[in-house]
């Protein structure tokens, strides 16, 4: 305790001595400013004599008089002209000698004039002096309160919670199992460190949540410091970033200060990107975000992790970060926060589901199943979408249909009642659907159709067929890819072969296409003229996924023609198969374009009373396949399938 009383007495001494010195400067300086101004400022002393001042104002064009009785002056502004017939303005300046005899002739000629204290010049000077001085005592004040020369622009704004205030527990959070388990770990040590210490180990210095967006890693984090009960320093990699080279470095200081004095406890910087870039000199650098980087490894270096301060970073663009910062002894973790299978799903749905009155009918079993790809958010999301859904339709209480819409509103957004096609559109894009539902329902490797609708939505879509898979997959075989490239080109192969001309509503459809093709060849190995060679990168995988090409331009020429003999080949099966059921076609396209929204037990039913006999590779779904299709009408539609929408609508509005 005296150690402390005597670090806080030199502290305050060394305060004192710094606000000494300040004032000693400003002084100084304003003896400074002083001289420069009376340096600087122009000479009014006097340029004429009085008898000649006189003179000026009998015979001249005196615009005005000003009589500056503070410094006994007197100026006259006259306007002449010059050679050219131009006006110009001349001020003469003079000592008053004589006020009367000058104030006599102003009179009489009735020129204006007004009286000045003090000069212009010298007003300068007195708002220098008061902004200096303001300065001053604002700098006083803030290092009398302990915020240094600049105050608060250097302190940390990170926000502090106690367990009571972040209110999360890993009760909260589902979905992430293996994620909670690496968590649970640092909240035993920092609730019992003394357990760890005696075989010798130490906490771990911090660690990185990464995920795509929406998988909860900010809850994590909170939930972290709930179930620890230390304090809890929030806060983003922007609010390091600063306009002036060094701010952010000093917050990054002043933070680790607070949180040292408040240990144990938690750090959790959220987007950590904006400021961990990796720091590269070829294409110039952000001097003010390398700094801020460069006094957080400094600080992640600086403290002892024995204190029980831990540090939490979450990003979703892991590859841009700086290597420094992911090494063993700063970041030591990294913790994968990824989509939540079906598992994961359900107890996500099951979570958000606690304080919403649920009806006897919901199964959240069916719509994990059909929300395949769907992130924590989106789950959140739909289960509010649900609620919102049961109140316009005057219940007190959610049901299965409720929540089935809630997915389609998610997927596709609302319907759009207003909008009408004329009968031409509305029956291309009857065709359009019935042809992707159709070529799916006479493959093996396809999904169950669980819905079938022509009703506008606002996402764009006029139109879209929903599969529902059986069971959840992981992994796709060449020939289930090959079932899902001729289902896309079923809706332009259906045009081509009942109107003899194709439209714009096929886009999104050779879009996912092109794009799944491409990939078979890049990136799977699944083309004989490539092999296992890999020649696409992705990036950003926890984003948009973008891939990039690793080859040269002419092997990318080889890889355009390999991808177009794909998605030809993919067409011609969709035509073929189309052409053998023209019958089913126009029987099922005519009854959705009566119903406009059929279910999939309805479209099978169709199917089956109508479909001709076929040879045996062209089988329909089995009947297992197919009862499973009709089981499906309220399982929902699924969401992503290898980070592919599932759903294939008519194409989106031009």
């Amino acid at each position: 305790m005296n150690e402390n009383n005597r670090d806080d007495k030199n502290k305050q001494d060394n305060n004192n001595k710094n606000i000494i010195r300040i004032l000693l400067f400003s002084i100084l300086a304003l003896v400074v400013i002083t001289l420069v101004s009376r340096l600087l400022l122009p000479d009014t002393s006097s340029s004429i004599g009085y008898d000649e001042f006189l003179e000026i104002l009998r015979t001249e064009k005196v615009e005005k008089v000003v009589f500056n009785e503070g410094y006994n002056e007197v100026s006259a502004e006259v306007t002449k002209t010059d050679d050219r017939g131009r006006e110009y303005k001349v001020t003469y300046t003079t000592a008053l000698v004589d006020k009367d005899a000058a104030l006599e002739i102003i009179k009489e000629r009735e020129i204006p004039y007004r009286g000045t204290v003090l000069r212009s010049g010298s007003w300068i000077t007195i708002i220098v002096y008061v902004l200096f001085l303001g300065i001053m005592l604002y700098t006083v004040i803030s290092m009398r309160r302990g915020g240094g020369i600049l105050g608060g622009m250097t302190r940390s704004n990170a926000k502090v919670y106690v367990q009571r205030d972040t209110g999360v527990s890993f009760q909260d959070v589902a979905g992430q199992d293996e994620a909670k388990e690496s968590l649970m770990e640092i909240v035993e040590f920092l609730h019992d460190p003394g357990r760890f210490a005696q075989i010798g180990a130490k906490l771990p210095k911090g660690a990185l949540l990464v995920g795509p967006p929406g998988t909860g890693k900010t809850l994590l984090a909170k939930a972290v410091a709930g179930e620890a009960q230390v304090p809890f320093f929030s806060l983003a990699g922007s609010d390091f970033v600063e306009m002036f080279v060094g701010m952010g470095a000093s917050r990054v200081r002043s933070l680790f200060k607070e949180a040292q004095q408040m240990a144990p406890c938690i750090i959790f910087i959220d987007e950590i990107d904006a400021i961990g870039k990796t720091r590269d000199a070829r294409y110039g650098g952000n001097d003010e975000r390398e700094q801020t980087l460069n006094a957080l490894l400094a600080e992640m270096d600086g403290f002892d992790s024995s204190k029980g301060v831990f540090i939490l970073a979450a990003t979703n663009r892991p590859e841009v970060l700086d290597p420094a910062l992911q090494r063993p002894g700063r970041l030591d973790r990294r913790i994968i926060v990824d989509k939540p299978d079906l598992k994961g799903r359900v107890a996500v749905l099951q979570v958000h589901a606690r304080h919403v009155n649920m009806g006897e009918d919901v199964d959240l079993q069916e719509i994990a199943l059909a929300t395949s790809g769907a992130v924590g958010s989106d789950l959140a999301n739909m289960i509010n979408e649900a609620a919102i859904l049961a109140v316009k339709r005057g219940r007190s209480y959610v049901t299965q249909a409720d929540l089935l819409e809630s997915v389609e509103v998610v997927i596709a957004g609302k319907e759009k009642k207003d909008r009408v096609m004329n009968d031409k559109e509305k029956r291309m894009v009857a065709y359009h659907e019935v042809g992707h539902a159709l070529v799916a329902a006479l493959q093996k490797n396809s999904e169950p159709v669980q819905k079938i609708t022509i009703v506008p939505r606002t996402m764009g879509s006029l139109g879209y067929v929903m599969q529902t898979p059986e069971e959840e997959k992981f992994l796709m075989t060449k020939a289930e890819l090959e079932t899902e490239l001729t289902t896309l080109m079923a809706g332009r192969a259906s045009e081509e072969l009942f109107f003899d001309s194709v439209s714009t509503g096929a886009s999104n459809d050779i879009e996912k296409a092109t794009k799944l093709a491409r990939a078979m060849v890049t990136r799977f190995g699944m083309s004989e003229e490539f092999g296992l060679m890999a020649l696409e990168s992705v990036e950003s995988q926890y984003l948009d996924g973008r891939a990039y090409l690793n080859c040269a331009d002419d092997t990318a020429s080889k890889i355009d023609e390999v991808v177009r003999r794909i998605l030809s080949d993919a067409y011609a099966r969709s035509k073929a198969l189309l052409k053998g059921n023209e019958k089913a076609m126009e029987r099922i396209a005519a009854y959705l374009i009566e119903k406009e929204t059929i279910t999939g037990k309805e479209f099978m039913k169709l199917l089956a009373e109508v479909r001709e006999p076929q040879t045996a590779g062209d089988a329909p779904q089995t009947a297992a396949a197919a009862e499973a299709s009709a089981s499906a009408e309220t399982a929902g539609a699924e969401i992503v399938r290898t980070g592919e929408a599932a759903s294939s609508g008519a194409g989106k509005e031009e």
